[in-house]
């Protein structure tokens, strides 16, 4: 990509949520706000490198999109005539009023009606974060669909799909007041951390792994108009925490390294400081959420120089603020591995004995009780759990690490049939 085209694409990028929200509120319709923001970026690529970057790119982008749909209402319509180029070419002094007239709240309601209506309870969680990568983000479906592992024809179905959903039920165009602004915002944090743990969670793909990177830039424009939301902070700082340890997380066949046999240096020591900073920040008003707690425990693995100096005490409180909070099986689960620490595997069977049915389906819960078990010197029961994880892996390097467990336990401690056949021969 040439200089050119690489400020004009980060400009375009960075713009984008803006323009698209306000297109939006203006048209009331997602393929329309979307097509005249592609036209608006048509315009740019041909406008901006003659007259540079404008003021304000996003007031920019909202005029010139605005002006082309409704063109193309007017052609269609044969009311009137397109006018001529160099009518929407010739756009400093217009930029300049748009730019006065749109301030920081109607970019902030703008990105957060954009949001939440990729975020419509109607819509299934896949659904949401494809919708939210497409319209939020500007992924092309060939992207989204690779991040997947799904067919472009797939993809475009589902996009398509959740557009016709959205465009069904009554969307709200309104500006929100202050306790709807809340509601959604608690709904776009949550979007938010779907697409980052669909990153996350992606093992060996890399396209799905940058969703990490798109999460975190979506959550950054979120704070910046929302400068004194605590939650805001704490979502950005638990994503920024737990994606600096991306470069220990896999070893280099790809094989899972667990945090307390990851290489510490590795790790991304300014995205860390950030997080660390900003859930500080977001502490201090003592407005306590679900993603503060969690980032809190973040980045007490993250102030440890070694796993040895892990505060497993604070970080069993954390979780147990965390179950008062946000009740959940795996919010359970994931204490059972501090109390583990704490109080002894045995401790930990004993927390999580009682999630097995709610649970039964979860990958994570048998690896932990296979764990535990295998530290209790309890084999065969180490052996069943670990049997049933690999038959719930989620992704290969899932399955590989449960299996490097499974095949040295049985090497060392093979079942008694296997021991009696090995004697006879």
């Amino acid at each position: 990509m040439s200089h050119d085209l690489a400020w004009i694409n980060a400009a375009i990028s960075a713009a984008r949520p803006q323009a698209v929200g306000a297109l939006l509120r203006y048209f009331r319709d997602l393929d329309t706000a979307e097509e005249a923001f592609q036209d608006a970026c048509l315009r740019a690529l041909n406008n901006w490198p003659r007259n540079g970057p404008p003021r304000d790119p996003a007031a920019w982008l909202i005029m010139v999109g605005r002006n082309a749909a409704l063109d193309g209402v007017r052609k269609r319509s044969r009311q009137t005539e397109l006018p001529p180029e160099d009518t929407l070419s010739d756009l400093d002094d217009a930029e300049t009023r748009v730019a006065e007239q749109i301030d920081a709240s109607d970019y902030r309601d703008d990105v957060l009606r954009l949001m939440f209506i990729c975020c419509h309870p109607d819509l299934p969680a896949t659904q949401q974060v494809a919708l939210a990568l497409r319209i939020v983000s500007g992924l092309s479906v060939k992207q989204i669909a690779r991040a997947f592992l799904a067919s472009e024809a797939a993809m475009e179905q589902r996009i398509t799909r959740a557009k016709a959903r959205v465009a069904a039920g009554d969307a709200e165009f309104a500006t929100p007041g202050p306790v709807e602004r809340a509601e959604r915002l608690a709904a776009v944090a949550a979007m938010l951390y779907l697409v980052f743990n669909e990153g996350y969670s992606a093992g060996d793909n890399p396209a799905r792994a940058q969703l990490c990177g798109e999460a975190i830039r979506l959550a950054r424009l979120l704070l910046r108009l929302y400068q004194t939301e605590p939650e805001i902070m704490g979502l950005l700082a638990l994503m920024l925490i737990q994606h600096a340890r991306t470069p220990a997380r896999f070893d280099a066949e790809g094989q899972i390294v667990l945090l307390e046999d990851q290489d510490r240096t590795l790790w991304n020591r300014p995205m860390i400081n950030e997080g660390l900073a900003l859930i500080d920040k977001a502490m201090r008003h003592r407005r306590p959420g679900a993603y503060q707690v969690q980032a809190a425990i973040a980045a007490l693995h993250a102030r440890a120089p070694t796993p040895a100096d892990t505060d497993w005490a604070q970080i069993d409180r954390l979780y147990a603020s965390l179950e008062r909070l946000t009740p959940s099986p795996v919010v359970t689960l994931n204490r059972a591995v501090a109390v583990s620490k704490v109080a002894g595997p045995e401790a930990a069977l004993e927390m999580i004995a009682p999630l097995a049915d709610k649970l039964s389906g979860y990958f994570h819960f048998h690896g932990l009780a296979g764990a535990l078990n295998l530290e209790l010197g309890r084999h065969a029961e180490a052996r069943t759990a670990f049997d049933r994880a690999i038959a719930l892996a989620n992704t290969a390097a899932e399955a590989s690490h449960i299996r490097q467990h499974l095949d040295r336990l049985m090497a060392d401690h093979p079942p008694p049939d296997e021991r009696a056949a090995t004697r006879a021969k």
